[in-house]
């Protein structure tokens, strides 16, 4: 979709000079305002590379190799995954799916990659009831029922094909290196290999996390992969269907299939997947315009919480002032109540996008901060059906990166296998999402109401993920960032887009702000993060601060901004995980 067709109304309202050039523009890295006078005259330069922020440096290298080797933003994708699903194996990889914002500088438009996994043609609404009864969670996670046909490689493979300048066969080099030599095994990824139960315990991990002497090997040590060497040669030799069709599919079947629990993924469900190209949904927030991936995402509940903050003048206080948490904290409450209610595949359900969106819907429901003290009901937005209340868990395992190359096109990706290490399953040296398990496990509520979250054959389950491309009023890139996080990924990524956009933040201030999740009557924070006097005036505002049970951010972006130095990249990379950010950054 060209951002100039969604921006063309919006450019009736008039914007002073300053304005024009966004809030993203107006810092300095010390959040220092920046000479308005400066501001003003100064001629925006087109938004350029190279930039990449991934969750691991060996990632953040791969994809600096391509792109000075004349590679897109779509060719350093492909060489980031590899990378990232050899020695982020807990988070994303080969085995799993993704959602990927590409914006194409030639043409201005914005296109929405979809790689989520699919359920297998044969799974039905009781996908996992057992004896009547929704099997425990765990369970679930570690069972063969739980691998969707991994969407991520097919979805790559499109977006190469159609925005690559390099052959896809050279993007698998630093994967290949890095998977026959060993790397040495990060504290994060040590960290996870050593829980004594789950999925870093099945025969499959045990297996791979197992030394030549027999011992566990642990952070420090070097992580040989001869299958990963083995599998990414042969996909760079046979392309994305390598994956899809011949040994490696078939490796995967039958790894789905071994007890406990078998699934029911097939060849021909493999050979049969289909990523999916969608329009982004771009909606105006203060002086800029957001764009994210539509349903199954959830970037529709992003956009409308950002809609409704434009309605709550407590929240531009900024950090520091306990009225803009309480706010943020209403308005996640708010978000999740409609998104937990009624986002699904809208291949399948009928999802009220236009009506979460709706001005008149999203005033009425920001009316409501004012006086929200605990959970917030689900409304009834412009088109909605009746349905029944959701019961999904989302477990944590996922990665984001975001990627500029020379000529201005990006990628803002976010990457998933669900649960850290998926299923706890291997076949050719990559883990298997347990991404079904992102399905609603009761196909209807206690009241008997269908739930849009249904397991159906071949449907995409709900997805938090929500990578962002951010954009001015003159259609011009201006950034992207996204997180890991299970559905604490939207309270992550408005953090963000908060702290930066409105509280005048640098990126990495923003992304190294604390958290503070609010889905339903739970609330979770980094305590620590913190101040004391700051968690003390919460607490008398009805937000007692408790640890955040949800897997952490992992935030990665970067905003093109007027420094001292003139433009460049404000890049970040969250301070709670390994990433880094390299390029033409100040």
């Amino acid at each position: 979709m060209p951002v100039s067709t969604f921006l063309r109304p919006l450019h009736a309202v008039a914007l002073p000079a300053l304005m024009l050039l966004g809030a993203a523009c107006a810092l300095q890295p010390e959040a220092r305002p920046v000479d308005p006078e400066r501001s003003v005259a100064a001629t925006v330069p087109k938004a350029v590379g190279p930039l990449v922020s991934a969750a691991n440096p060996h990632a953040v290298a791969a994809g600096m190799a391509v792109l000075e080797r004349g590679g897109t933003a779509a060719d350093a994708a492909v060489a980031v995954q590899a990378v990232l699903g050899l020695v982020e194996p807990q988070s994303s990889g080969l085995g799993g799916g993704a959602f990927m914002m590409w914006f194409d500088a030639e043409s201005g438009t914005v296109t929405v990659y979809d790689g989520r996994e699919t359920a297998p043609a044969a799974a039905t609404p009781e996908l996992f009831i057992q004896d009547g009864r929704p099997l425990g969670f765990a369970d679930a996670v570690m069972s063969g029922r739980s691998t969707g046909v991994p969407g991520a490689v097919a979805m790559l493979g499109l977006a190469q094909a159609r925005h690559g300048r390099l052959a896809w066969a050279d993007l698998f080099g630093d994967a290949e290196r890095l998977a026959r030599e060993g790397f040495i095994i990060s504290p994060r990824l040590g960290g996870y290999m050593a829980a004594t139960r789950g999925q870093a315990r099945t025969d499959w991990a045990n297996a791979y996390f197992t030394g030549p002497d027999g011992e566990r090997l642990t952070t420090g040590d070097r992580l040989v992969n001869p299958a990963y060497a083995a599998t990414v040669r042969r996909l760079a030799a046979g392309g994305p269907r390598a994956l899809y069709e011949g040994p490696i599919a078939e490796g995967i079947v039958e790894t789905v299939a071994a007890s406990p629990r078998p699934g029911g993924l097939t060849l021909d469900d493999m050979a049969t997947y289909e990523p999916k190209v969608r329009e982004a949904l771009c909606r105006p927030y203060r002086i800029h315009v957001v764009c994210v991936p539509p349903p199954p995402s959830s970037g529709v509940s992003l956009l409308q919480l950002l809609a409704m903050a434009e309605h709550v003048p407590e929240v531009s206080a900024g950090p520091d002032d306990a009225g803009a948490w309480v706010a943020f904290a209403r308005l996640q409450r708010l978000m999740y109540a409609d998104r937990d209610r009624y986002v699904a595949d809208a291949d399948f359900v009928q999802v009220p996008v236009a009506g979460l969106l709706d001005p008149g819907y999203v005033a009425e429901r920001a009316a409501l901060v004012a006086g929200l003290t605990g959970a917030a009901e689900a409304g009834r937005p412009p088109g909605f059906e009746a349905v029944g209340t959701d019961a999904t868990t989302e477990p944590a395992g996922t990665s984001h990166f975001f990627i500029v190359d020379r000529w201005g096109n990006a990628v803002s990706m976010t990457t998933t296998v669900e649960s850290v290490f998926g299923s706890g399953r291997m076949s050719g040296g990559f883990f298997l999402n347990n991404q079904l398990t992102d399905f609603s496990f009761a196909p209807v509520d206690d009241l008997g109401r269908p739930v849009a979250n249904a397991v159906a054959g071949g449907k995409r389950p709900r997805s938090s993920m929500s990578p962002v491309l951010i954009f001015d009023r003159e259609g011009r890139l201006v950034g992207g960032l996204g997180s890991p996080g299970g559905s604490s990924i939207l309270a992550y990524n408005a953090k963000a887009l908060i702290g930066t956009l409105d509280w005048g933040l640098s990126v990495q201030d923003a992304f190294d702000l604390p958290n503070l999740v609010a889905r339903g009557g739970g609330l979770g924070a980094d305590t620590e993060r913190f101040s004391p006097e700051l968690q003390a005036e919460l607490a008398a505002r009805g937000l007692p601060l408790r640890p955040n049970a949800s897997e952490n951010s992992g935030l990665h972006g970067g905003l093109w901004r007027l420094g001292p130095d003139g433009w460049a990249w404000d890049g970040g990379a969250d301070d709670r995980r390994e990433g880094v950010v390299a390029g033409d950054t100040r």
